[in-house]
């Protein structure tokens, strides 16, 4: 940072600062949690002198502390996948059920949005397109953070929804699915070979909120690539220009993990294994009725606090589904 010419070039320098910044926080957290072993070994030894029960409680609470931090700590060390530690493309498309499905898909874009929140980490929503009565058809968000893929990896693949509809007057129970999918965003010195020629790029008005400007001129830009047949969309710049260099990023990200697939025959490696979006293929139930239960059901982890779950609470979910694919 202290050589002549650190700051003509902001994105450059940003990205060293940034990966500065990750270090620093690794190795403050090694820091703080030796500093907290040093602290309850002392306290274990005041509890043998004087059997305290009040000493006693206190080293009780900071060993559940150290565990905690440990544990967070051990998870972030273990993300050391290529791309673990970078951005994450999350993408979200309901399957049949039309109405039901796309309230399904609002309400789990609003989870991850909740999750991300209380990480830290930023959101950009470059895709949205609302359902025609209510919830989505589909949205793209780019979650910015560090370890940002290595987290929500874990959440690729179908989410099933098991309610009392809300719009069924009968009050009858509905069963609703949703894919998620989840791509790492590239750094621009990963090479991908992409032919103009094998290019559809249309641009049409963007459907999103956004002001006037980006409401009444075609700034939204899809782009298709007609040897996979792998589509992109974006119209969250108000600029075309923008738009497309976002959609030209995300298309670089989705080739390079079908390129990957092929060379390693290893569909779970960065985009988790494709499944219909339906009966028998979710990794995780939400059930809402007759009974509060989300079950992971990679892991078998259970939660009956639904309402937390939605809010954002799914690291323990997280958490064991990393783990245990990190130890096989």
């Amino acid at each position: 940072m202290t050589e002549p010419g650190f700051w003509d070039d902001q994105d450059i320098s940003k990205k060293v600062i940034d990966e500065s910044n990750v270090l620093k926080e690794t190795v403050n957290g090694f820091k703080e949690v030796n500093v907290l072993l040093e602290d309850l070994e002392v306290s274990y030894e005041l509890v043998k002198e004087e059997n305290d029960e009040d000493l006693m409680q206190d080293l009780e609470d900071g060993i559940k502390e150290l565990h905690k931090k440990l544990h967070e700590y051990e998870l972030q060390m273990l993300l050391s996948e290529p791309y673990d530690k970078n951005n994450a493309i999350l993408e979200l498309h309901p399957g049949a059920g039309g109405t039901e499905s796309q309230d399904w898909a609002s309400m789990l874009l609003r989870m991850y949005k909740r999750w991300a929140e209380n990480k830290g980490f930023q959101v950009e929503t470059l895709d949205f397109l609302a359902g025609d009565e209510a919830g989505v058809k589909s949205v793209t968000l780019l979650i910015k953070g560090h370890n940002a893929y290595g987290y929500l990896k874990a959440e690729k693949g179908v989410h099933r929804l098991v309610r009392i509809s809300p719009f069924d007057s009968s009050g009858r129970r509905h069963t609703s699915f949703v894919s998620c999918d989840v791509m790492p965003e590239l750094d621009d010195n990963v090479e991908v070979e992409i032919n103009s020629e094998d290019l559809k790029i249309d641009t049409y008005r963007s459907s999103g909120a956004g002001g006037q400007h980006v409401n009444t001129t075609d700034s939204a830009v899809r782009i298709t690539h007609l040897p996979t047949n792998t589509v992109v969309t974006c119209q969250n710049e108000r600029s075309q220009i923008k738009n497309r260099e976002r959609a030209m990023k995300m298309l670089r990200a989705k080739l390079y993990q079908l390129k990957i697939e092929e060379q390693q025959k290893e569909v779970d490696e960065l985009r988790g294994e494709q499944k219909e979006i339906g009966w028998g293929s979710q990794i995780r139930s939400y059930v809402f009725h007759p009974y509060n239960m989300v079950k992971d059901h990679r892991t078998n982890v259970e939660i009956g606090n639904t309402s937390a779950v939605m809010d954002g609470e799914i690291n323990r979910f997280i958490d064991e589904y990393l783990r245990r694919t990190m130890n096989t």
